[in-house]
């Protein structure tokens, strides 16, 4: 703690010296184990030392209302939002509720919001941003957060949580964590030597033992004793153990004087941060009388302006403990003060009060889940409608509330959530087509997890049972089931899918929508591409175009276009998805939950996933010369017979396979896969080009001599391959080699020169570097055997050069990037040196220089990327 009270101090510069600094610390520990009190600490020590603090504290009655904590902590400086880019400011305001906006704000630009108020501030001195008890504070928030804390190692800020929940260990993967455990018997005994009457004999022993090392227990159990000491100094009987502390709570808030009773109940059922203005009118004022008698009871605590209960764990026995009458009231006050200025508050105090059901009470909470949604609060949406469920009194009603809830559960990532509200909707309801779209909701989310099989079976029951009642639902089921399908590769669950499309695509006769008929061709497409009707393929041009403002429309599109291979149309669409996801909201669920499956892969569950893996480690081994290895690495793609792993995304690797066993004497057992890879041709449809190129370039690799060159220029011949600008140059250079071995030296040298060509444009250096040595051996004269400076640079510090030189300010840049401006700065003063230059102005020769073609850079460029 103390080196990171030092290190946030001083400057970014002294990490040579000293070490990384940690952008973000989190501290762990239960109830009562000191966290609040190490915080404190850090903050005086920072403070003295002339640094900035921003702090938030969760709070149980916040949990659920969402960018509660976000607020909470940049309110000191909400004057500085006024100096943001316009979209980062608009997406503040209406995270924070002072504007409204039909669309839901990009999750992306609020954090980035975030992340350039806290470089702005730190630009003036060191910031450190604390969350207490954020085991309490509402995930949105907690997810802008985590989005800055991952771009912060060039700012002099640190982030320090503090959490009583283990689960909640690190905002950002890489961060330390500090936990707190229990004190050891010597720390434990000091603490309670530091107590007002310090126990001693039976008494202190049972307390040490019975504490189990909790600060806040030692504490309190020595306080309790001294109040019930006898004059033998030990109390007799057992000790109340740290479950039982409420117990002392209650029993010093009975003691209190009825009009103080009342006050510190009205404090618990506040929390610490309902807005002040609105809660300071009700509580007595801090400086008050009828304080004291709690303040000496050990119940609150007044210092620096503030007014609070003296820990968490004592305003929830105070709560607990207190009448139910009592609470009720209080809440019901509190709802009546907030009104119409702050209806979330007012509603969820309102729910806190009922002491039955509520129809009025419940459509107040429905209303305020819509208004969490609207700002990307989607775990507080989901917890509003299941308790609005809980209070209506019409079942009907509360299914519906239920499925509701479930819905924007999914949107959370969190399948547990997910799972438990869908079990509570089939148990409360009878209607077996509300039970289904419950589980469709539990199916969808279970696709981002590597339990393929339990998501697919679960999908595709599903869509069995929604395909006479809800046909639409069940399209959405069968589009999804198409994707595990593709994750898991298993060939006999695209079987299912072909027998469901027709029932749920012709619903008693009736006509499809436009959504229901592309979800319908989307699936079939997923799961069989080879099969795909060629009529959709040439619909695509005009549905991408139709759906310009719907960007879950246009990545169904853009996927069926990569899946058909029309690579461009498939950049394309990918580009024009992800500009309306950045005006529009966040990103479809799901898409960023992909990634995971790289952490769980079964081989057995995930062809897909250990395909890409077995082939990016073939790639790695060619590249440095273990071609052995790499052999290994792709002939897990096929079977002895040429069946491939997975159906799509084991042939391109089918020429890398043939070459590497080419060269470790395994050719007869690769020509056995290529043949079983040429008899597939009859059956891939669409992708019998490009796949018929592939077998080609392996023939050639595999083939005599005498036969070879036919197979290459067959395959270079194929306009396929020209869509596929690294696979063609990977073919030109295979030829050129073949050739100059040949001592076909000038015949060798245009295939040669142009591979390097589009390998150095690419930034395929390796590759690049093979194709040099390549032209040097057959005479030719390039340029420079150094790696290209732009390639040199990380794939970050491009995308900002490249930004820079279009005459983008660094905060123009960030924002584009969700970066903040000194990220920016940082990454432009590492790149200016690599580049050779010492000025911005520079910036666009070098952007230029990259490549003699610019729009043939971007051409290839969206090639590879597709």
């Amino acid at each position: 703690m103390d080196r990171l009270v030092a290190a946030v101090s001083a400057p970014r510069e002294a990490e040579a010296v000293t070490g990384r600094v940690d952008a973000l610390l989190t501290v762990v520990g239960g109830s009562g184990t000191g966290k609040t009190t190490l915080v404190d600490a850090v903050v005086a020590r920072f403070v003295a030392d002339g640094g900035r603090v921003l702090g938030a504290a969760g709070s149980q009655s916040e949990t659920h209302l969402a960018f509660s904590g976000l607020h909470q902590l940049l309110r000191p400086v909400r004057g500085r939002i006024e100096a943001l880019p316009s979209r980062q400011r608009e997406a503040l305001h209406v995270a924070f509720g002072v504007a409204e906006r039909s669309e839901a704000p990009d999750p992306m630009l609020i954090g980035a919001a975030v992340l350039t108020m806290l470089s702005d501030l730190a630009a003036e001195r060191p910031l450190l941003v604390v969350v207490d008890d954020a085991q309490w504070a509402d995930h949105a928030s907690l997810d802008a957060l985590s989005f800055a804390a991952r771009r912060l190692a060039d700012e002099p800020v640190t982030l320090l949580i503090a959490t009583g929940d283990p689960a909640l260990r690190a905002l950002a993967a890489r961060e330390p964590t500090l936990t707190l455990e229990p004190l050891g018997r010597g720390a434990a005994e000091r603490l309670l030597d530091l107590q007002p009457r310090v126990p001693a004999g039976l008494t202190r022993a049972s307390i040490l033992d019975q504490a189990e090392g909790n600060p806040l227990a030692l504490v309190e159990l020595a306080r309790a004793a001294g109040d019930h000491d006898s004059p033998s100094g030990t109390v007799h009987g057992p000790l109340p153990v740290t479950e039982r502390l409420g117990r002392v709570y209650a029993d010093r808030l009975a003691a209190l004087p009825a009009e103080t009773r009342r006050a510190v109940v009205r404090l618990a059922t506040v929390d610490n941060e309902d807005p002040s203005h609105t809660v300071l009118s009700w509580l007595p004022d801090i400086g008050d009388p009828v304080w004291a008698p709690a303040e000496e009871a050990g119940l609150v605590r007044r210092s620096g302006g503030r007014l609070r209960c003296d820990h968490p764990l004592c305003r929830l026995a105070i709560y607990h403990t207190a009448p139910a009458e009592e609470r009720r009231a209080a809440h019901l006050e509190l709802a009546e003060l907030f009104g119409d200025q702050d209806p979330d508050r007012r509603a969820w105090h309102l729910a806190a009060a009922a002491s039955g059901l509520s129809a009025a009470v419940s459509a107040q909470l429905e209303g305020s889940a819509d208004r969490a949604r609207h700002r990307s609060g989607y775990a507080a949406a989901a917890h509003m409608l299941e308790r609005a469920a809980d209070l209506h009194p019409d079942r009907g009603e509360s299914t519906r509330l239920l499925a509701a809830a479930t819905s924007a559960a999914v949107l959370t990532g969190r399948l547990d959530s997910v799972e438990r509200l869908a079990a509570r909707t089939r148990a409360g309801t009878d209607d077996p087509t509300a039970a289904a779209l419950a589980a469709l909701q539990v199916g969808r989310l279970m696709t981002l997890t590597s339990s393929h099989s339990a998501a697919y079976g679960q999908l595709t029951r599903t869509a069995a049972a929604l395909t006479d009642t809800e046909p639409a639902a069940a399209l959405e089921a069968l589009a999804a089931a198409a994707v595990v399908r593709f994750y898991s590769g298993d060939a006999a669950q695209s079987h299912e899918i072909e027998r469901l499309l027709p029932l749920a695509s012709a619903p008693d006769g009736h006509r499809l929508g436009e959504r229901e008929t592309l979800l319908a061709d989307w699936a079939g497409v997923v799961a069989r591409p080879d099969a795909a009707d060629a009529r959709f393929a040439l619909r695509l041009p005009a549905l991408a175009a139709d759906a310009r403002e719907e960007p879950r429309t246009l990545i169904l599109l853009a996927t069926a276009a990569w899946l058909l291979d029309e690579t461009g149309l498939a950049v394309r669409t990918y580009d024009a998805a992800f500009a309306s996801w950045a005006s529009q909201g966040p990103l479809p669920d799901g898409l960023g939950g992909v990634a995971a499956l790289a952490y769980l892969v079964d081989p057995r569950e995930s062809r897909s996933v250990l395909v890409l893996a077995h082939r990016a480690l073939g790639t790695a081994a060619t590249v440095e010369g273990d071609h052995e290895a790499a052999h290994q690495h792709y002939r897990v793609l096929f079977d002895g017979l040429g069946n491939p792993t997975h159906y799509h995304l084991s042939y391109p690797a089918l020429p890398e396979l043939a070459a590497a066993a080419a060269r470790v004497g395994r050719r007869e057992e690769a020509t056995r896969i290529v043949d079983g890879a040429e008899r597939s041709l009859a059956d891939a449809g669409p992708l019998a080009p490009r796949r018929a190129a592939l077998v080609r370039l392996s023939r050639a690799a595999l083939a005599p001599a005498e036969e070879a060159e036919h197979h290459f220029t067959a395959a270079l011949e194929n306009p396929a391959l020209a869509r596929r600008p690294f696979e063609r140059a990977q073919a030109l250079l295979a030829y050129g080699e073949w050739l100059r071995r040949r001592r076909r030296i000038s015949d060798a040298r245009a295939p040669l020169a142009d591979a390097e060509a589009v390998f150095r444009r690419l930034a395929a250096q390796p590759w690049a570097a093979r194709a040099q040595s390549e032209l040097r051996a057959s005479g030719s004269q390039i340029g420079t055997t150094e790696p290209d400076a732009f390639a040199g640079l990380t794939p970050q510090q491009q995308q900002i050069v490249r930004l820079a030189a279009l005459g983008l300010t660094n905060r123009e840049v960030a924002e584009k990037l969700y970066l903040s401006p000194r990220t920016v700065s940082s990454h432009l003063y590492r790149a200016f040196p690599k580049l050779g230059i010492t000025a911005r102005s520079q910036l666009r020769h070098v952007v230029d220089a990259m490549t003699t073609d610019r729009d043939a850079g971007q051409d290839t460029d969206a090639g590879v990327r597709a």
